[in-house]
């Protein structure tokens, strides 16, 4: 068997007997956020569902991450599994970035050296409008980094990666995103790949190692 393949059989079985553990915990406003706790290292990253999604989803990334020494919580936004929390029933104007404050948070005060988010859809907004809300600092980097508020508020080095043709009844979603790249501070980087496959779905596609290829990088690059 070569390296390569033994190396990557070996990531393989590790995420494989990832533990789980199932938490919940407070946010700002009063809401309560049920989350899945993986792994122990110091590095945590908030891992941030689309609106498809819960935070099950992300268990093939959160081994992936474990594997490589991160701490990883998905967390299921307001309204999503058992969370709950103000304007919840209110999908437009529902502050989720107070979920993900409190899983940085969370991480922080059980150990966490530094924290990062990954978002997906309105996940990955909600991720942006986290890093402006933070405390400077508090928020290492964020993937997913299309905000609500103003991009160049972000306080975070950001990711956007964004499929060509993914659209939705508005158009196609890459200007817009591209706009917000533009404005976001640096240091920040934008991929675009060939397909319409929209956030988490990339990874149901052939761009699915190349995705978790450049989340590891992003995250793992001084």
């Amino acid at each position: 068997m070569s390296a390569i393949r033994s190396a990557s059989l070996g990531l393989i079985l590790a995420a494989a007997v990832t533990a789980q553990q199932s938490i919940s915990f407070s946010t700002e406003d009063g809401g309560q956020v049920c989350a899945d706790l993986y792994g122990k290292g110091n590095r945590g990253v908030v891992l941030a569902h689309g609106g498809r999604f819960n935070k099950e989803s992300w268990r093939a990334q959160a081994n992936t991450l474990v594997a490589e020494g991160f701490r990883v919580l998905a967390l299921d936004f307001r309204g999503f599994g058992c969370s709950t929390g103000p304007k919840q029933a209110d999908f437009d104007n529902a502050p989720f970035e107070n979920d993900v404050l409190a899983a940085v948070r969370y991480l922080r005060s059980n150990g966490a050296k530094t924290v990062s988010v990954v978002g997906g859809s309105f996940g990955g907004s909600a991720a942006g409008d986290a890093s402006i809300k933070s405390e400077r600092r508090e928020i290492d980097r964020v993937l997913g980094a299309a905000p609500n508020l103003p991009a160049d508020k972000l306080k975070s080095r950001s990711l956007f990666i964004v499929a060509r043709e993914d659209s939705n009844g508005a158009g196609p979603r890459l200007p817009g995103i591209r706009a917000q790249y533009e404005k976001a501070p640096e240091p920040k980087k934008l991929i675009v790949l060939d397909g319409s496959a929209h956030a988490q779905f990339l990874f149901q596609t052939d761009h699915a190692a190349r995705v978790m290829d450049e989340i590891l990088q992003f995250l793992s690059k001084p």
